[in-house]
């Protein structure tokens, strides 16, 4: 069956911001007492807000309420975005491009006020026909259910999107729910070997997608 939508992620493939929230929480991390641990950039990646926060809370050792936490997070990067937007050259170009041809959706794990910032900011929010944050949906990457929430936005059957994504916990999703899998891998935060082997193509940039990209992701199944 051909394609009959595109879902983008939003930090790291359109938004190169996953340093940003790195930041944003070590920084909340120092101020209150934390305990920062190497692996724990990683191991939010993908992890919705009420996921992340209760992370820092128990397991860096943040004496806030998860809520809290997620609040002064997020008035850090909202402040950020205002000032700079940290667009990924190409993103727009790409979005245009694939929106002309398939209906669009956004599966992403940002809160539903940096996913609108973000779009209001970058004059994206018409392109998508449907975006969904993590914190609307029971579980954050790497279970699939931002994937097929978002293709039920979309009325469209998950096996017939195509899903862009660049981490470990994004490509797992897009994969457990059933889509074909173009990885624009993060550069920062590379995805692992086993999760960057299980999708259909890797691009170097998002100058190679085009409709022809996700065509040869037709043909490659047929």
């Amino acid at each position: 069956m051909p394609i009959a939508a595109v879902i983008f992620d939003l930090d790291g493939v359109l938004v190169d911001s996953e340093s940003l929230w790195a930041a944003a929480r070590e920084q909340v991390t120092r101020e209150h007492g934390g305990s920062l641990r190497e692996e724990a950039t990683r191991a939010m990646m993908g992890m919705s807000s009420p996921e992340w926060s209760h992370y820092m809370h128990e397991s860096l050792g943040i004496p806030l309420a998860p809520e809290q936490i997620v609040h002064e997070v997020l008035q850090r990067l909202e402040a950020l975005y205002r000032r700079r937007l940290p667009l990924i050259e190409g993103a727009q170009a790409a979005v245009c491009a694939l929106g002309a041809q398939w209906p669009l959706g956004l599966a992403s794990s940002a809160n539903r006020t940096l996913i609108d910032l973000v779009l209001e900011l970058a004059h994206m929010r018409e392109l998508f026909a449907a975006t969904v944050s993590a914190e609307e949906v029971a579980h954050g990457k790497p279970a699939p259910d931002v994937y097929l929430e978002a293709a039920r936005r979309l009325s469209v059957c998950p096996s017939r999107c195509a899903a862009v994504e660049d981490s470990t916990n994004g490509l797992i999703a897009a994969v457990e729910a059933g889509m074909r899998v173009i990885a624009a891998p993060n550069r920062d935060f590379p995805p692992s070997a086993e999760a960057l082997a299980r999708a259909d193509l890797v691009i170097d940039s998002l100058d190679g997608l085009r409709p022809h990209t996700i065509e040869a992701l037709d043909a490659a199944r047929r």
